[in-house]
């Protein structure tokens, strides 16, 4: 009875502080200094958003590497909930398209951004920097390519659902998206299996490319994807 009563008070205890924590749990948001592109790649500029209460947030606009007659396509990239700029820009510079210009944006409370990070920060500084794409005039407005990692949906089975606040339906927002999309998945992958990254996929409003990579973790795909997950990429915005 001292054992049940033990594990039933564990499960309370944990219940409240998922319930408390889930945006610290989901958004651990690292800090890290923004590099200056110009020094870091020898190309590009360092960018300044302004959200709605004034916090600012901080990233990255980089030109096509081939250049094309403008307007010039785009990439969007926002990466996983536990990067930064500062932490990734190696992978940014090797896995861009190489013919599409590039923005990326720390998320509030995130690298070297101000603020606090929550699920409706996220959504707002997503919003900001579409926006600064298309008011740049070398953008084609109908081209312009959003590219995300390891940022979505979380589900705890062994806890009611309605201590969950946080949304990041994935399931239900790729059900809105009627252009083409391309997704990839490692095998391996053991914190969102690939019977989820199925799940998204089928859930697609538009035609989708589901791409597996072959022994990948949920952390090693660029490590094992390597070129062929370049050429992918590449292939997809040309």
């Amino acid at each position: 009875m001292a054992i049940v009563l033990g594990l039933a008070g564990l499960y309370v205890v944990l219940s409240v502080v998922l319930w408390a924590l889930q945006e610290k749990i989901t958004f651990p948001a690292p800090r890290a200094n923004l590099p200056d592109p110009l020094k870091t790649l020898g190309y590009g500029e360092q960018i300044e958003l302004r959200m709605h209460d004034g916090t600012k947030l901080v990233g990255w606009y980089l030109p096509p590497l081939r250049r094309p007659s403008p307007p010039s396509a785009a990439f969007l990239w926002f990466y996983g909930n536990g990067e930064t700029i500062g932490a990734i820009w190696p992978i940014i510079r090797d896995f861009r398209p190489p013919n599409a210009a590039l923005l990326v944006v720390d998320y509030p409370g995130y690298g070297a951004s101000g603020g606090r990070a929550t699920e409706a920060g996220v959504y707002e500084a997503a919003d900001l920097a579409y926006n600064a794409l298309v008011a740049r005039p070398e953008i084609d407005r109908h081209r312009i390519y959003v590219y995300g990692r390891s940022l979505g949906t979380k589900h705890y089975g062994i806890f009611p659902r309605f201590l969950v606040r946080l949304q990041l339906d994935n399931v239900g927002a790729i059900s809105r998206v009627h252009c083409p999309i391309l997704i990839f998945h490692g095998t391996a992958d053991m914190l969102v299996p690939i019977t989820m990254g199925r799940e998204v996929a089928a859930a697609a409003g538009g035609p989708v490319e589901f791409v597996m990579i072959e022994g990948a973790g949920h952390n090693d795909t660029y490590d094992l994807g390597g070129n062929a997950y370049k050429a992918k990429l590449a292939a997809f915005v040309k």
